[in-house]
């Protein structure tokens, strides 16, 4: 069964370009090391009266808007490979050293998922 890593991060919205740029790039790299879909997600409609939004569990600060994201993988042990390979990319730590994160890291929450319904 496919894996999936997701991740969820309020982002100020006026960085949402700087976060777009590091993210395409970010997103080519683990295509090339063989992520079968690398999608980032932006907040649209995120004020739903069902469940528990995502403002009020994130909680995101005036200004701030919150990234729904995920990367689709073969399977675990796909993943584990693609991810060495991806964290040992040279264009990866290039990017990395360049750019300042563009949301504050200790707020974003991630996980690895195992897929239990694949259509």
């Amino acid at each position: 069964m496919r894996y999936v890593d997701g991740f969820v991060v309020p982002v100020p919205e006026g960085k949402l370009k700087e976060y777009r740029g590091i993210a395409q790039k970010a997103g080519k790299i683990w295509k090339e090391h063989g992520a079968l879909e690398y999608i980032e997600a932006v907040g649209d409609d995120l004020d739903v009266k069902f469940g528990k939004s995502f403002v009020k569990a994130f909680k995101p600060k005036d200004g701030e808007t919150v990234l729904f994201s995920f990367i689709v993988y073969k399977s675990r042990a796909d993943r584990d490979k693609v991810n060495a390979k991806v964290m040992s990319d040279p264009r990866l730590n290039k990017i990395m050293k360049n750019s300042t994160m563009p949301f504050d890291v200790k707020r974003m929450v991630y996980g690895g998922f195992k897929t239990i319904v694949d259509l």
